[in-house]
């Protein structure tokens, strides 16, 4: 799946779950767009930035109606983008509707920890795979390796051990 808001993600896991056949089990992947700042305002001036850019590179041109991509996953991030900027903490959904949903286009945006915090929520609600890449792919995949993957895995860890007590 691409970024949506975590009710879509869930609604979704729970439909495909409901139609396994039985002993079967299935993981789910989620990509997203982190992007990210030393504040949050550095993070939202840096998502802007990046719209205004792919705003300007497009020449200002909207996405017209008989444009609609035919990709399920794509109408519905131009339908989420439609009634919302922001879902959840921080799912930021205008560059979709800039590109028109072409594939991974949804963005979380903040500080890496709160990146870190919504990514996961995303496992928290059925994700096993998380997907990420950014804007700038060389600087973008330093700075998730070392400032926002270590969270998530460490967060994820911890809720497992704390899965595993419980189950003792």
């Amino acid at each position: 799946m691409w970024g949506e808001p975590i009710a879509a993600v869930k609604e979704r896991i729970a439909e495909v779950r409901a139609a396994l056949l039985p002993g079967r089990s299935i993981s789910f992947s989620v990509s997203l767009r982190p992007i990210l700042g030393a504040t949050e305002q550095e993070a939202w001036e840096k998502a802007h930035s990046i719209l205004a850019r792919i705003q300007e590179l497009r020449g200002g041109a909207k996405l017209a109606a008989s444009a609609r991509p035919q990709a399920v996953g794509s109408q519905r991030l131009l339908d989420f983008a439609a009634k919302n900027e922001i879902y959840d903490k921080r799912l930021w959904t205008p560059i979709a509707a800039a590109t028109g949903a072409a594939g991974n286009t949804t963005a979380l945006v903040g500080t890496p920890e709160q990146v870190a915090e919504a990514l996961v929520d995303y496992y928290d609600a059925g994700v096993t795979t998380l997907l990420i890449r950014g804007f700038d792919p060389l600087e973008d995949a330093i700075a998730y390796g070392r400032d926002v993957i270590p969270l998530v895995r460490a967060e994820v860890a911890r809720r497992e051990r704390q899965t595993v007590g419980v189950g003792v």
